[in-house]
């Protein structure tokens, strides 16, 4: 079955400052891997990414290191909210942490966020992590100050029954999901320890379901939320939050066809027609992915391209992989190897 080379609007690329637990390279290779020719990297690096300057050369960099077509965010940040203007004009979105992150970017008290809202033009997408309420929040803030206002991984009952409301009143909001919420749940954080740290965490199965059951219609987006870290940091005093995912996204979700709890036509929707609409990203001719729905395996099939080298999903069983990948006409992926650069 061909699919159109899928965009994920949510990865951790780690770039700069984090390059011992992924880089454009092996990130982009990983993305291949899982059938995405289209990244969205996020500014909670270090430094973060804040500045024209400090995004410029990272997004060079990603330019060219990438085996894919890597778009940065910038972050939005209290102290530089005169950079924002600037911003505009240059990167595809804005993200703005509203709730605890890796990295210095955390936003508070009102008069900041309003300025972030003020200052951003409302031709381009806010992207918020947004949680509880910061959530409610977030999109009082968007019906005073009208901006397309996108909500990231999205994981409780009460989050997206308000997004569903807010999205019946007509708001200019959207959301996104990631399959770790999708797919684990409190019990499965018990199991994995510290693997299964994220955030916002696992929640548990009611929100889950709920999650399941507006993935119909109030869910726009499904996005891994790829945020890789060693396996030593993760057995550390303090592990961070996150998981790799980029290679696990489009398998647990083909699985998910298989057993019919979506249709391939809304896997489409969610990880390719919505992400480039809402995010106002190019087109890639000559570019699509060729996968079996119907093959059955126990992840993963091939060695991870991830620097960070596991995932919370191994020994988990799947149906529907990918096979192949073409890059404006050329083939960058073939039966779990990465073949080139673009």
């Amino acid at each position: 079955m061909i699919l159109p080379g899928l965009i994920d609007v949510h990865v951790h690329l780690r770039v700069p400052g984090g390059e011992h637990k992924e880089d454009f390279h092996t990130g982009s290779a990983a993305a291949l891997a899982g059938g995405f020719t289209t990244l969205m990297a996020m500014p909670n690096t270090r430094p973060p990414l804040v500045t024209l300057s400090d995004w410029r050369i990272a997004q060079l960099a990603a330019t060219r290191h990438s085996l894919c077509d890597v778009f940065l965010y910038a972050g939005a940040s209290a102290a530089h909210l005169d950079e924002l203007p600037a911003l505009a004009e240059q990167v595809p979105a804005l993200k703005l942490y509203m709730d605890e992150t890796y990295g210095d970017l955390t936003v508070q008290g009102l008069d900041n966020l309003a300025a972030v809202f003020k200052a951003w033009p409302a031709s381009k997408v806010l992207a918020v992590h947004a949680e509880d309420l910061s959530l409610a929040a977030a999109i009082s803030l968007s019906t005073t100050l009208p901006r397309p206002l996108h909500i990231c991984h999205v994981s409780r009952r009460a989050e997206i029954e308000l997004i569903a409301r807010a999205k019946a009143k007509g708001f200019p909001v959207t959301c996104e999901v990631t399959p770790h919420h999708l797919f684990l749940t409190q019990k499965d954080a018990q199991r994995l320890g510290a693997l299964g740290l994220v955030r916002p965490p696992l929640a548990d199965q009611s929100d889950q379901d709920a999650l399941w059951e507006h993935l119909g219609e109030t869910i726009d987006i499904i996005a891994s939320d790829h945020a890789p870290h060693t396996l030593a940091e993760k057995g550390s005093t303090n592990p961070p939050c996150g998981v790799p995912g980029l290679e696990s996204t489009l398998p647990l979700m083909l699985s998910a066809v298989s057993q019919e709890r979506l249709s391939m036509d809304r896997l489409r929707q969610l990880l390719y027609d919505n992400p480039r609409r809402i995010f106002n990203l190019p087109e890639q001719p000559e570019t699509w992915i060729e996968v079996d729905p119907q093959e059955e395996y126990t992840f993963p099939m091939h060695p991870l391209y991830t620097k960070c080298g596991w995932s919370p999903f191994t020994h988990m069983p799947m149906t529907g992989c990918v096979k192949r990948v073409v890059l404006r006409g050329k083939e960058v992926f073939k039966d779990g190897v990465v073949l080139k650069s673009h």
